[in-house]
């Protein structure tokens, strides 16, 4: 079928703004083609049509392939997916830039968000069509001087424990008793790493290790984390809508999360001013709290959170001061080509004058190292030895 026709095809089926079913895509064919149209005409044009206007496009297949984590286009004929050992060209290859903006455009609308000339940029939440949640980024041409760039995140539920982890070889079987010792000791931690070391993947596995005597309340962006465990709340953010009414933020969240009786705090990931809050609750009795933050080291942590703190308007004394307190450990991921998604070092958080500072107290490489003395010291007080 020429492309001329599927063009004519594909503006008449959007200015009528109807379901796309088969019968409604043939109808349009033959009205636009002017006469006679094979069935194999109708049928190509069908399916087409059906891959550019349903779901992700000619990208729903990569999607929905369980190995794939990222599926990003830089071009028509440029596209990339990340099975978690690095970028791998795809043999997806779209018609022209028109193909990828128009694509970007639906998505991005079907998230309630604006994707035009005016607003060449988008980062949103894609309306979930199973158990995985999709978080797209799109710039339009010419912004993007290459043509559109569309990167389509895929963040699966997390929902492996301990021994699942210890056998893809996250960590030993050593490490393993540690963590759940550090679990059973009610110590606050934070899962730091990089994007996609498998910091929530890690996260949930600990979660999965509470008692089930203990509720467990979870504020995340994405809802991420699935616990195997039998008592979870699991409060999701919600962007605003195309006027800019309705968001529920991270902050709004952990505050309602505290009137919920929880046993442990969760948030899914410390990226703004909810960190105030969520230090706030682990500092007023809300033991074993925990949640994820991006960072390059363990050691990098509480420049992180001072960085982030700040946006809430706490100085910096402040942050430091209740983060002493409030947390105890930092718990390290990394992702190599070698080793994959790995726990590379446990860190212990302690006051080093003004400023708190992240003691190294074992490392993947090294073993034990002399922050451990401090980490036995909280398990014995605890009771997790």
């Amino acid at each position: 079928m020429k492309a001329e026709l599927v063009d004519r095809v594909r503006a008449r089926l959007v200015e009528r703004d109807e379901p796309l079913t088969a019968a409604a895509v043939a109808t349009a064919v033959r009205e636009e083609a002017g006469g006679v149209v094979g069935d194999s005409d109708v049928l190509a044009a069908l399916r087409r049509l059906q891959t550019e206007f349903l779901g992700a496009g000619a990208l729903e297949s990569s999607l929905r392939d369980e190995t794939v984590t990222d599926v990003l286009v830089t071009g028509a004929d440029a596209v990339w997916v990340d099975r978690g050992s690095g970028l791998e060209r795809s043999d997806v290859v779209f018609s022209d830039d028109d193909a990828v903006r128009r694509l970007a455009q639906r998505l991005a609308l079907s998230a309630g968000r604006r994707l035009d000339d005016a607003q060449p940029w988008v980062d949103a939440w894609l309306p979930r069509t199973g158990s995985s949640a999709v978080r797209m980024h799109a710039v339009l041409s010419p912004v993007a001087a290459q043509g559109t760039c569309l990167s389509l995140r895929v963040l699966r539920p997390a929902a492996h424990d301990l021994d699942a982890l210890r056998r893809l070889g996250t960590f030993d079987e050593a490490t393993a008793d540690m963590l759940r010792r550090i679990v059973a000791a009610r110590l606050a931690f934070l899962v730091s790493g990089g994007t996609g070391a498998g910091k929530t993947t890690m996260l949930a596995a600990l979660l999965g290790e509470v008692p089930e005597d203990e509720r467990i309340t979870c504020v995340e962006e994405a809802g991420e984390l699935h616990p195997a465990h039998p008592h979870v709340v699991r409060l999701v953010t919600r962007p605003p809508n195309v006027e800019g009414a309705g968001e529920v933020t991270t902050r709004d969240l952990v505050r309602q999360a505290l009137r919920m009786r929880p046993d442990r705090i969760v948030v899914g990931e410390v990226r703004g001013a909810e960190v105030c809050d969520l230090l706030a609750a682990l500092n007023t009795g809300h033991e074993g709290g925990c949640g994820t933050v991006h960072a390059n080291s363990p050691t990098e942590v509480p420049a992180r959170m001072e960085a982030l703190a700040a946006v809430g308007g706490l100085h910096r004394d402040a942050l430091h001061s209740q983060l002493s307190a409030a947390v105890h450990l930092v718990l390290h991921m990394r992702r190599t080509s070698r080793r994959g998604r790995h726990l590379a070092a446990i860190g212990v958080l302690r006051r080093g004058g003004d400023r708190v500072e992240v003691a190294p107290a074992w490392c993947a490489i090294a073993g034990w190292e002399p922050g451990w003395e401090r980490l036995a010291e909280l398990l014995e007080q605890r009771g997790g030895a």
